[in-house]
Parts: C-alpha cells; sequence; structure tokens
C-alpha cells in the first residue's frame, strides 16, 4: 500500500493487547508488511505457500491472518473503515437502510463435500455468498454457505445478524428470490421492513433496476480479487474473512484518494 493508504488505515488498526498492557508477545513484524501480504494474497489468487521472499515468510503471514478471524480482529477493522468511508462521502457512521443479494461461485477441490452444494437456478456447483450492503454497496455482513441453501433460508439469519449489529437499519431492498414468509418475519419479528424490487412484465432486455444494482456492483468488486474468483478455503468462516479483506483493500484505497484530494 501506499504511504498515504498507511496513515489513512493505521489509526483504525486494533490496538495489540501487548500495547495496551494487557501481557502477550509483541509481533515479529510491522504490520504494514503484514497487511501488504494479505492483500497481495487476495488480489494476486496466489497460495499461502507461493507468497513472495519481500514478505515475512508465509506461516508468520497465515497465522497473523488466522489470529485475526479467530478474534474477530478483521471484522473490527473493516467495519472501523467502513464508518470512515461513510463520513468522508458526508454519511452518518451507521447505515439506516441496505441491499441483500446472493452469488454462486464454483468451489475448488479443496473445499470439502459438507460445505458445497449445487445450485440449480444457477447451474453452478459450489458455494454461495449472502451479503447485505449499504447504499454505497459497502459490506456490512456476509455469510458463506453451500450453493444449494436457498436465498430466504440463509437471509432469515443473516438478517437477524444485521438488526443486531446494526440497530438504526429500518430498510432493506432485495430481488425477487426473497418473496414469501420472510417479508412479513421481518416486519414482525425484526422490525424491519423488506422491500422487494422485481422486473415488470414490459420490460426487455438489460434494465438496470433501483437499488438492486448496488449490491451487484459490490459482488463485481469483489471479483476483481482473484482469490475470490473461485472459493478455495476449507472453512467458509476463511471465505467470509477474505470478502472482508477484499473490500478492506477497496475502502483503504479510497480513504487514500480522498485525503490526496483526488
Amino acid at each position: 500500500m501506499s504511504d498515504a493508504e498507511w496513515a489513512a488505515i493505521r489509526p483504525l488498526l486494533p490496538v495489540p493487547a501487548w500495547l495496551q498492557g494487557r501481557g502477550g508477545q509483541p509481533e515479529g513484524y510491522c504490520h504494514r508488511q503484514l497487511l501488504d501480504a494479505i492483500r497481495y494474497l487476495v488480489v494476486g489468487g496466489i497460495s499461502w505457500r507461493a507468497m513472495p521472499a519481500d514478505f515475512p515468510a508465509w506461516g508468520r503471514v497465515y497465522a497473523f491472518f488466522r489470529r485475526w478471524r479467530e478474534h474477530g480482529l478483521v471484522t473490527e477493522f473493516h467495519d472501523r473503515l467502513r464508518g470512515k468511508v461513510r463520513e468522508r462521502e458526508g454519511r452518518e457512521a451507521e447505515p439506516t437502510a441496505g441491499i441483500i443479494d446472493a452469488q454462486s461461485v464454483r468451489a475448488a477441490a479443496t473445499v470439502p463435500a459438507a460445505s458445497r452444494g449445487y445450485d440449480g437456478g444457477k447451474k453452478v456447483p459450489g458455494r454461495k455468498r449472502h451479503i447485505v450492503t449499504d447504499t454505497l454497496g459497502l459490506l456490512l455482513v456476509v455469510a458463506v454457505t453451500a450453493a444449494n441453501i436457498g436465498d430466504r433460508d440463509a437471509a432469515a439469519g443473516l438478517l437477524e445478524r444485521l438488526r443486531r449489529l446494526h440497530r438504526d437499519i429500518t430498510l432493506v431492498w432485495a430481488d425477487g428470490g426473497y418473496t414469501g414468509d420472510l417479508v412479513d418475519r421481518c416486519r414482525q419479528q425484526l422490525a424491519l421492513a423488506l422491500q422487494i424490487v422485481k422486473r415488470t412484465d414490459d420490460m426487455q432486455g438489460f434494465v438496470v433496476l433501483p437499488r438492486r444494482w448496488v449490491a451487484e456492483r459490490t459482488f463485481a468488486w469483489l471479483m476483481n480479487s482473484r482469490r475470490l474468483a473461485r472459493d478455495y478455503e476449507t472453512l467458509p468462516a476463511t471465505s467470509e474473512a477474505l470478502i472482508r479483506w477484499s473490500m478492506i483493500t477497496r475502502m483503504g484505497r479510497r480513504l487514500a484518494r480522498a485525503a490526496e484530494g483526488r
């Protein structure tokens, strides 16, 4: 990352326990080196053992990645960045509306059979990414499931988590795959309005539908990271963490451009 980007994101990094006097051993490498190594892996699509010699040893980088995933530090860092980007755009740090959507991706041979499936509608064998974004396309919550899990089935738990983490949200836009009992359940149990945006019968060819395009653009952003072009991860939690790292890279660059006045 550039010096401008590092200056923008450094104050948002989680503070290590040893710096707060809570014990623990100091890192052997600078956080900037470790972050650069993980970002390189996500964007370049390499394997952990193919980490270039310019970075710390792959085992140290993976240990850092796993520790941040298991202790929720990557989510904390991601959410701080999202709040900063929203404030730079003149918004409140916490959103009041979101967009939900899902994307099926093929799974590599490293993905266990227990966490993969077949999406009959998209004809994709692998996993499915369920996301909720804000109106800027920034990630709010994400869940990775087998591809045979229906959108409505996964959305029930995802929206509950969204309501718990983001209390200000009152409206979520969705496509026709989320119709049915889910709309009533959101209104009655979550105090959340789930608004379905459908194509009308008179629409022909490609039409940009209101609000739905925001989540589709977020999926396009994710697919720019080669590691996410296919699901290679053994654990769905690792896939979710890599999605957050991809968004961290995008948001960090966005903050750097804003700081430089571009």
